[in-house]
């Protein structure tokens, strides 16, 4: 379906709209492709179509939600009479209503490629072999592929509310990954590799490979590390995972819940002078990239921190009513059956300088961190205490060392903001909402040996 014709069933299920209540509808439709190979066949191929409708009606402080799988026109009035009635037993909260325009303009950006609906099954299963073997071929230390994927979607979605919100978009995405073994003489060891675009045409098999391979026989013979104190390196991958759990503390969201360690400190240094932090949705490289937030108001670049001090939180529409704020165009859903909450689209460090070879040089001695385990577990989001298990290398007279795994770090989201100490300019985007760079954090609590 194209979104011209989601916004027409949008606009007739808001015109159902009783008076003296708010009512918001979403209509989705996707088209969604998945394939993997194994063994220079394919093992899986599912093409799906689905269509949905999301209804959110606010009356009286109270708000009420309902969903259906189909788009008649039976189901549409259903729909608004299940939300409506919803919110009839919901809890009051005066804070409770819809997005209202806010007078920012919707940028367009291109998130469709048309090229996408051409490419047919066996060109999609031809790339997710292509993977495997290049894979197996790549170093004769690759002895297996766990997985080989190749994923796809065309997404149309419009949203229309009775506070005048009206909005209709469609974008596409491809994507690639694997997850692989090799194999020495007294080891084995697993690693990944992936590459994202808009089309089948952006995916680049050999870098792909080429991550696989590196973190797997770079891995071989790891042990513990000694127990110390020392400057640890994010590689990009898990820099732009810290980055996404620091999104979730600067959340307006958060703030309201009392779990937020940065509650109350807008304008105080809250990290090193040279971190600066912000999402911009509009970069349309990235993967997540929108110009409209999940409440049809027009996404928009968000100053997080700006050289160390705290500049804001990301809100959506009800968390910046609620604490007198403004939305930052920031309102997330999971899909159409769920309410907004609160989220980046493409969250990033400004860049410093070099690549992760440059930082590590800069750094002297410390470890180099390529892996995490149990980072969302492992963080207080009330206190920001982190302990996490990882693995990587050493980082001896400016240069990669032995590889670890075993080994435990432990320190404070607020704490690491503020000691770090250097950051590259390798910006490396993934198919999630936070983007990486190699950074450098001191005085981090190593436990090893």
């Amino acid at each position: 379906m194209e979104p011209d014709e989601l916004q027409a069933i949008a606009d007739r299920v808001v015109a159902l709209a009783q008076p003296g209540e708010e009512l918001e509808v979403v209509v989705a439709w996707s088209n969604e492709t998945e394939a993997r190979a194994h063994q220079g066949e394919v093992e899986h191929f599912v093409a799906a179509e689905s269509a949905g409708v999301g209804v959110r009606i606010v009356r009286d402080h109270r708000q009420g939600l309902s969903w259906a799988g189909v788009l008649d026109e039976a189901a549409l009035a259903e729909c608004v009479a299940e939300a409506r009635d919803n919110a009839g037993f919901g809890t009051p909260d005066e804070h409770a209503g819809l997005a209202r325009p806010d007078g920012v303009e919707v940028v367009g950006i291109p998130l469709h490629d048309e090229r996408l609906r051409s490419v047919t099954p066996e060109e999609k299963i031809a790339i997710a072999v292509e993977l495997e073997r290049r894979l197996l071929a790549a170093d004769p230390r690759m002895v297996g592929v766990e997985s080989a994927d190749y994923a796809d979607a065309v997404i149309a979605t419009a949203i229309a509310s009775t506070t005048g919100i009206r909005r209709a978009s469609v974008e596409t995405s491809a994507y690639i990954g694997t997850w692989a073994l090799a194999s020495s003489e007294d080891d084995v060891t697993t690693g990944f590799g992936y590459s994202v675009g808009r089309t089948i045409q952006d995916l680049d098999v050999g870098a792909a490979v080429d991550e696989a391979v590196d973190r797997c026989v770079s891995m071989f013979g790891a042990t513990k590390a000694p127990s110390r104190r020392t400057t640890v390196v994010f590689d990009p991958y898990v820099c732009s995972q810290f980055l996404g759990i620091v999104a979730e503390l600067v959340s307006g969201e958060a703030v309201l819940r009392g779990r937020s360690p940065f509650a109350g400190r807008v304008g105080e240094r809250v990290a090193a002078p040279g971190v600066t932090l912000y999402d911009d949705p509009l970069d349309v490289r990235a993967p997540t990239a929108s110009d409209v937030d999940d409440e049809g108001l027009a996404c928009r670049r968000v100053d997080l921190v700006e050289g160390g001090r705290l500049g804001g939180f990301l809100h959506n529409a009800y968390s910046a009513r609620a604490s007198g704020s403004a939305s930052t165009g920031s309102a997330q859903r999971p899909s159409h059956r769920s309410a907004p909450g609160v989220g980046p689209r493409s969250l990033r460090l400004a860049p410093g300088s070099g690549a992760l070879a440059d930082v590590v040089e800069r750094v002297g001695d410390g470890l180099l961190v390529r892996e995490v385990s149990g980072l969302h577990s492992g963080v207080n989001p009330v206190s920001g205490d982190l302990s996490v298990g990882v693995e990587g290398r050493v980082i001896r007279g400016g240069e990669l060392a032995e590889a670890v795994r075993e080994v435990t770090i432990a320190s404070t989201i607020p704490r690491m903001l503020l000691e770090m100490t250097d950051v590259g300019a390798d910006l490396t985007r993934f198919p999630w909402e936070s983007a990486g760079v190699t950074v450098a954090i001191g005085d981090v609590v190593v436990s090893g040996t």
